[in-house]
């Protein structure tokens, strides 16, 4: 992966779950992307829509695939991203644009989740995000760079 400085990078869901797990496979780098990136000059974001799929996921119990944090914990958890990350607003341009990319892209159902957050960093401009999951913004990929962690 070559990430250069002053990279604009949005970090998805399953990243920050990722980087607050430690029983997970992938934290080395999720929290690499957290404490490393930004002092290489990359400025990382998040968005509303990322921090509620956090806190859904956080609190959900273990054996519904979450990871069963008490409500404090995941909230706190919140309070320290938020303190590293720029929340991207969710504003009537956001929704115009998330219009648009659904009109010009193939994506229905729970891909409208995905093309949100891809409206909300164009809308901004933010021109990457790193995923876990790269499939789910494929698509987009005409659009924004997509960033396997």
């Amino acid at each position: 992966m070559t990430i250069a400085a002053a990279d604009h990078i949005l970090l998805d869901t399953n990243v920050l779950l990722a980087a607050t797990d430690t029983a997970r496979a992938e934290f080395q780098a999720a929290r690499a992307a957290l404490d490393i990136w930004p002092g290489k000059g990359i400025t990382l974001y998040t968005s509303g829509q990322i921090l509620r799929e956090y806190l859904c996921v956080a609190t959900r119990p273990v054996n519904r695939n979450g990871l069963g944090l008490a409500r404090l914990d995941a909230l706190a958890n919140i309070g320290v991203l938020s303190e590293r990350l720029r929340l991207l607003d969710e504003s009537q341009k956001v929704h115009g644009r998330l219009l648009t990319l659904i009109n010009d892209t193939e994506c229905a159902g729970k891909q409208v989740h995905d093309a949100n957050i891809v409206a909300t960093m164009l809308t901004h401009g933010v021109d990457a995000i790193a995923t876990l999951n790269i499939g789910d913004f494929t698509r987009f990929d005409k659009h924004v760079r997509i960033i396997k962690l």
